[in-house]
């Protein structure tokens, strides 16, 4: 069986700098991961290059086995690949509800008639998303009008209105407050277990990380360095010298 998303010794440079030095790893259906590493190691470069916002200058990009790489980042989308940033990516001025009806909206149209006769159900769907993230009394509010943390589970809550498949978190928690932060891991767990989407976040949160008990991939000066548990990685010497033992905003 393929993987869902698989990375092939993915490579870029920006000039001279070297920003991904071969990444190599997949992940299954299902799967939830975090990746870890210092300011600067290539985390979010990555993220990129999968999403097609950088051509990568090395290696290749699979999802469910066909190769993506080179697409643009709305194709890459449409196939199931939905990208959160660390800044909430959400409509202020809209309410929570009309947030959710836009990717609902735009992926029933992707199924042409049918997709336009299925649009009954869209209120189940709105109904059921609202639910799920705990964002039903708020349907009427402005987004804009939102706690920071629940603009960032709105924010979720739109990729998987879009029929992501995989979802590509850039620090989900950045900002929060420490309630807020563990809501969130409990957020993506249970969502994880309902609708066996597949995560990968990418964190400098540790007791967030712990929390969502997870394997980690360690990267550092732009290549996998070591992938394991927490615990694992925590135990390393290597790693607890460059980023775990090391300043708190690494």
């Amino acid at each position: 069986m393929s993987a869902l998303l698989e990375i092939r010794d993915v490579a870029k440079a920006f000039g001279g700098v070297r920003a991904l030095a071969g990444v190599r790893f997949a992940m299954g259906e299902g799967e939830l991961r975090c990746i870890i590493g210092p300011n600067g190691c290539g985390k979010t470069t990555l993220f990129n290059v999968v999403t097609g916002a950088f051509p990568p200058t090395a290696g290749r990009v699979y999802f469910r086995g066909a190769d993506i790489t080179g697409l643009r980042p709305h194709e890459i989308s449409r196939l199931g690949i939905g990208r959160k940033f660390q800044v909430p990516g959400i409509y202020p001025t809209l309410t929570v509800g009309e947030n959710l009806e836009i990717p609902l909206s735009a992926t029933a149209g992707r199924h042409g008639p049918i997709g336009v006769l299925r649009r009954g159900g869209a209120a189940a769907d709105l109904h059921g998303l609202l639910d799920r993230f705990g964002l039903a009394r708020d349907a009427a509010v402005p987004a804009g009008a939102l706690a920071h943390g629940r603009k960032q589970w709105l924010e979720i809550a739109m990729l998987l209105a879009g029929n992501a498949r995989l979802l590509l978190l850039d620090e989900p928690t950045a900002g929060m407050t420490g309630p807020e932060t563990l809501a969130t891991a409990d957020l993506i767990l249970r969502i994880r277990a309902e609708t066996g989407v597949a995560v990968l976040i990418i964190e400098h949160d540790m007791n967030f990380v712990r929390s969502l008990g997870c394997p980690v991939v360690v990267m550092m000066r732009g290549a996998v360095f070591r992938e394991g548990s927490y615990e694992e990685v925590q135990r390393d010497p290597t790693v607890r010298e460059a980023y775990l033992g090391g300043a708190a905003s690494c």
